[in-house]
């Protein structure tokens, strides 16, 4: 079959007194932001190009259909489709959620404490067909304070621009204007009179928090607070004793906030301290007093106590601790409960208030697993609490914890109806040396039944930027490669935080390459042990994942298999130095800011990877993008595809797929989301020749 190739149209591009050619640049379209609203107004010629490329891929992967269907199957078989969240309990009513054999969203349900008679205040699946769409994005569901009204927000194209309704539960009719162009979030008044909501600005940045009276239909609404700088984005959500309306404004590595009294008429927002460059904090109050959650003269975070915000008079709470990241607190009248990691491991932890004896909570015999904390009901004065675990192995379990008798009873575990067994599997966390000396995690997965001895493939999955730790929980799809023979490796690697803030810091900016160090040395380290072979690795990650790909895979292409690479980060410099995009401005201290800035333009031009491709043996390659996406536009895995085209000296897979109808997140609904999984492990499966 005909190879697709886009065409070369070269332009000179210089910055900083560098110049280099770009021949793909011109599918960039300026109104890029009204063709993810749009697609009709999508350049036609590179409209064609990706169908082309769908062509492409479907005649590639033509022979996966049979492998698709059993592992969509068996997938699907893992998940109990006819489930039911746990109950939450409010003043007056239950809520809970659950979903159905046949359904793909949600159902959220109620009833009155006390009462039988439950109510479906929400239909995922009759909602989208009575819109009839093809995608359908559920941002955000909301019961206002009185149990009258439903707020939700739905993005219907996979932009990430979201519209809010707010019904009347019992007559099922929108009592207030649409409100559009929104991040997607709804916090109800507790006088249920408004809705506070943030609104996106051109760029698709949260940047201004409105105040909407409900019923309202044709008056502007109200700007309670308007964040001046366009790298930092805002919040707005309610204290944990529901006194104050709390506004953050940050942007990855530096944070500011503002409060106002839930009882006051006209929201008046007042500071709580100045932003300081690098420095993280929020606060909360609960009980008369003011906690600050905050990383000032404190790596890896500290928690500060005070009675006031006006007059404030800080004092220590929880003490940092050298590379374990302190977490949040959740509140009770009598507890707080909070976490800490290290070493890529959570633990929890439970202080009695009246008594200040803390103590952790240790509830698992696994020494791999993921804690978990959620309230039972609305009310604090409680001692119980749902407590959760999970590891790579062991499917989610969640007790009721009583905190003061120190009982617990299990209420809910994560069912695999086509059954599981997890003495079959076999976890590992191991330490690795990187090219600098630092140990990296590493949680590896296998069966009891792979062998040790070079012979087994290897999915390396890995991240690492913008802080965002791997957590090692169950996950249920995994098994289809795990059961294969493929062993399932997780690399912690430095731009996460699961070794706390140095962890982050010592991979982002000019630190980044850290993190492709980490990733190839986790590699090297499972080819020397024997759990993989050279060229038997298969690379995954996604977004800032995709960024990790495309680095490792030009500087190491011998050690993959394959590569799969979902919405990746490819063409970082391009897109560093468009400063009208809708991340770039808030990731300035994630990446650099290349325009401004020489070293930080050297140092990303030497790393990223559609600038860095060059003429050598590539693996296979599967790259999946979304035309809907706005966080990585899908012309950067375009250009990557069609240099790497041009480039590449092998006659392995290069295979570019790309969801018309789609966003950041892939297809939307259950099936859509199991479709997607199947035809990355149908790949992965394919090019280790187990189909």
């Amino acid at each position: 079959m005909k190879i697709p190739q886009l065409a070369k149209k070269l332009e000179l591009k210089s910055c900083h007194n560098v110049t280099w050619e770009d021949n793909y640049s011109w599918i960039h379209q300026k109104n890029i932001l009204e063709v993810l609203k749009d697609k009709s107004k999508l350049n036609p010629e590179v409209k064609k190009y990706l169908d082309d490329e769908n062509i492409y891929a479907e005649h590639h992967l033509n022979d996966t259909k049979k492998i698709q269907k059993t592992l969509f199957d068996e997938i699907k078989g893992r998940i109990k489709l006819d489930d039911e969240s746990l109950p939450y309990k409010d003043y007056e009513y239950e809520y809970w959620t659950k979903t159905t054999t046949k359904g793909n969203y949600s159902i959220k349900l109620r009833k009155k404490i006390g009462s039988n008679n439950i109510e479906e205040i929400w239909n995922g699946d009759k909602e989208k067909q009575k819109l009839k769409t093809e995608y359908f994005g559920v941002g955000d569901l909301e019961v206002s304070n009185n149990d009258k009204y439903l707020g939700y927000s739905l993005d219907l194209k996979g932009s990430e621009y979201y519209t809010i309704y707010i019904k009347d539960i019992k007559t099922d009719k929108h009592v207030t204007k649409e409100i559009k162009d929104t991040s997607g979030s709804i916090t109800f008044s507790l006088d249920d009179k408004f809705i506070f909501y943030s609104k996106l600005d051109k760029n698709h940045r949260a940047r201004k928090i409105y105040r909407h009276e409900i019923g309202n239909y044709k008056d502007e609404d109200k700007l309670v607070f308007e964040e001046k700088s366009e790298a930092f984005t805002v919040g707005i959500g309610l204290s944990s004793d529901e006194n104050y309306y709390f506004i953050s404004t940050s942007d990855h590595n530096t944070s500011e906030q503002y409060y106002f009294g839930t009882n006051e008429k006209e929201p008046l927002p007042k500071l709580v301290m100045r932003r300081e460059k690098g420095v993280l904090y929020s606060t909360n109050s609960w009980n008369g007093k003011f906690y600050n959650h905050t990383n000032k003269d404190a790596e890896d975070f500290k928690i500060d106590v005070c009675d006031n915000l006006e007059k404030q008079d800080w004092k220590a709470f929880i003490l940092p601790k050298k590379e374990v990241l302190i977490g949040g607190l959740t509140f009770l009248k009598n507890w707080i409960i909070r976490s800490e990691t290290s070493n890529a491991l959570d633990k929890l932890f439970v202080r009695n208030i009246s008594s200040k004896v803390e103590k952790e909570l240790i509830f698992s015999n696994e020494k791999i697993y993921v804690p978990g904390v959620s309230l039972t009901q609305r009310n604090r004065d409680t001692d119980e609490i749902y407590l959760g675990y999970s590891s790579p192995k062991t499917p989610s379990r969640v007790y009721k914890y009583n905190l003061n008798k120190k009982t617990k009873e299990l209420v809910k575990e994560q069912e695999i109806p086509s059954g599981h067994n997890p003495d079959d599997y076999i976890v590992e966390r191991v330490e690795v040396k990187s090219h600098d000396g630092r140990l990296v995690p590493l949680t590896i997965t296998r069966h009891q039944k792979t062998k040790i001895d070079g012979s087994a493939n290897l999915l390396l999955y890995g991240y690492g930027s913008y802080g965002n730790s791997m957590s090692p929980s169950f996950s249920s799809t995994r098994l289809s490669l795990i059961d294969r023979d493929i062993i399932w490796a997780t690399a912690h690697i430095r731009g996460g935080m699961e070794k706390g803030m140095k962890w982050w810091k010592e991979g982002k900016l000019t630190n980044k390459k850290n993190t492709f160090e980490d990733y190839i040395h986790t590699g090297k380290y499972l080819i020397e042990n024997n759990y993989t072979s050279k060229g038997k690795i298969i690379g995954m990650g996604g977004s800032a994942g995709g960024l990790l790909m495309g680095a490792v895979v030009n500087q190491s292409p011998e050690l993959f298999l394959g590569m799969i690479m979902a919405v990746p980060f490819v063409d970082s410099l391009t897109t560093n130095l468009d400063h009208s995009l809708p991340l770039t401005v808030g990731e300035f201290d994630e990446f650099g800011n290349a325009k401004d800035n020489k070293e930080h333009f050297d140092y990303i031009f030497s790393y990223a990877p559609y600038n860095n491709i060059k003429k050598t043996d590539y693996p296979h390659i599967l790259i999946t993008t979304s035309l809907s996406d706005n966080r990585v536009l899908f012309d950067e895995p375009a250009k990557f595809t069609a240099k790497l085209r041009e480039f590449k000296t092998d006659n392995n897979l290069l295979l570019l797929k790309t969801e018309m109808n789609a966003g950041h997140g892939g297809k939307s609904g259950r099936d859509g989301a199991i479709e997607e999984i199947a035809v990355d492990y149908a790949f992965a499966l394919k090019i280790a020749n187990k189909i």
